[in-house]
């Protein structure tokens, strides 16, 4: 019988049958930014590459998401924007997770749009770009209820004021105002309302001092999926892109998958520990198979007795305690032989597990897995290309403004 969760092609067959692999599917990329983009036509559209595209590999995923419709990159740090000009990614960007002390001046040198949380941060992007002779570009960044990232509503007044000064005096332009939602993925938690209304009086303030921000966004990819009132004019879509889906009723299709050949098979007697510390012991005689990776291959530890796999078209159970380069498989019956290949997790088309099923098993969350099984060197790695997109995917990019000079001797207000 061949294993039915094998890759189709012979090359990549043999290729999965020596090592765990991890694909990547730009496709299931592109589809969930169609999708997406979809959901709110009205918005424009930035999709968050940070943490190596939730570990797709960055570059890879945004070119795919600009080319099927998303209209500006996001990410959370410096380091991550300039990697993204260096991989030759055009258009806007923006990096919201500074330091007041960051290197603003290679940020504007880059072209790269940065979020501002306070006057400090602000001070400091100010003489950048008069050091640099380039109009920085900011988002003012509100807090409205997480007591996280974002000026609190004690100082956004100020930062409303010294942000307007610093316009007047040409050094930067607020091209938009931001915020975060900490409870989207639950539709009917009152913190969201309470969270726009906050929001929107944010951009009051903002407005009623005279600043003009083009873009305001507030809505990440759960509250872009539930709640319409919270797109304004911009939404920034990170999860959703690789597959995370809080409602379930999307449609997005997982972009990782993740395969192991067995490594070696043995059957054994009712009563055999297994594994470390004895934690399991097989209660009738069965057929164990081992695979060559476990927690140090990014693997949860805390999955180990709740844990199953897709071997021989059926679900099995991981047994036994995780180990750091190997976990156990109780294949029952199965004609197991080594060099198999199991699918540890994937799009769940065949019934494998899914990336939520190992976060509930784990008791984590989706994006913990994706990103750190995509940021392990030992996990072998292929990326299958997207398709060329359709004349309509895409939309036509934000517009990018022209740098300027400014006197040097120009004071940062205070």
């Amino acid at each position: 019988m061949t294993a039915p969760n094998a890759a189709a092609t012979p090359g990549r067959a043999a290729e999965e049958q020596r090592q765990p692999m991890l694909r990547i599917d730009l496709a299931a990329v592109a589809s969930n930014t169609r999708r997406l983009r979809a959901r709110c036509p009205r918005s424009a559209f930035m999709a968050v590459v940070k943490a190596d595209a939730f570990g797709h590999g960055m570059s890879d995923v945004a070119r795919t998401v600009r080319a099927h419709g998303a209209d500006r990159l996001g990410v959370a740090t410096l380091g991550e924007a300039h990697a993204l000009r260096r991989a030759g990614l055009t258009g806007p960007v923006l990096a919201w997770l500074t330091a007041p002390h960051s290197d603003f001046e290679a940020a504007l040198q880059d072209d790269v749009e940065v979020a501002v949380a306070g006057v400090e941060h602000l001070r400091a992007v100010a003489g950048a770009a008069l050091s640099t002779g380039r109009t920085a570009r900011v988002h003012l960044h509100a807090d409205v209820g997480m007591a996280r990232d974002g000026a609190s509503p004690e100082q956004w007044a100020e930062l409303c004021g010294a942000a307007l000064r610093l316009e007047a005096a040409g050094v930067l332009r607020v091209v938009g105002v931001m915020g975060h939602l900490g409870c989207a993925d639950d539709p009917d938690d009152p913190h969201n309302r309470q969270g726009r209304e906050a929001f929107d009086v944010a951009v009051r303030q903002a407005r009623r001092v005279g600043l003009r921000p083009r873009h305001r966004h507030l809505a990440a990819t759960a509250a872009l999926l539930n709640d319409p009132r919270s797109h304004y004019d911009l939404v920034r879509v990170g999860a959703g892109l690789y597959g995370i889906d809080p409602t379930r009723r999307a449609g997005l299709r997982q972009a990782m998958t993740l395969t192991a050949p067995v490594a070696a098979v043995r059957d054994v007697a009712a009563g055999t520990p297994v594994g470390y510390g004895h934690a399991f012991r097989t209660d009738r005689p069965t057929r164990l198979a081992l695979l060559p990776l476990g927690y140090g291959d990014g693997l949860p530890r805390q999955a180990s007795h709740r844990a199953q796999v897709l071997l021989r078209g059926r679900r099995r159970s991981v047994v036994g305690l995780f180990s750091m380069d190997q976990i156990v498989i109780d294949a029952g019956d199965d004609p197991v032989t080594p060099g198999e290949t199991v699918t540890v997790l994937g799009p769940g088309d065949a019934g494998e597990p899914t990336v939520e099923d190992w976060a509930r098993w784990a008791g984590t969350l989706p994006h913990h897995l994706l990103t750190t099984l995509g940021g392990q060197p030992r996990l072998a790695r292929r990326t299958l290309p997207a398709p060329p997109p359709s004349p309509s995917a895409s939309r036509p990019s934000a517009s990018r403004h022209p740098a300027s000079r400014h006197p040097a001797d120009l004071e940062i207000p205070a």
